[in-house]
C-alpha cells in the first residue's frame, strides 16, 4: 500500500518537473529568438 502511494507522489513530482522544464525551454527559446528582433531601449545602439 505504501508503495502505491509513493508511486503516485513520484508521478506527480515528475509531471510537475516535466511541465516546468518544458515551459522554461519554450520561454528561453522565445526570448532568445525574439530578443534580436525587438531590442530594448538599453540594448539599442544610437
Amino acid at each position: 500500500m505504501i508503495a502505491e502511494i509513493f508511486h503516485w507522489w513520484l508521478g506527480i513530482g515528475f509531471t510537475i518537473i516535466g511541465v516546468l522544464t518544458t515551459v522554461g525551454l519554450v520561454a528561453g527559446y522565445l526570448k532568445r529568438v525574439t530578443a534580436p528582433q525587438y531590442p530594448s531601449k538599453r540594448s539599442r545602439e544610437d
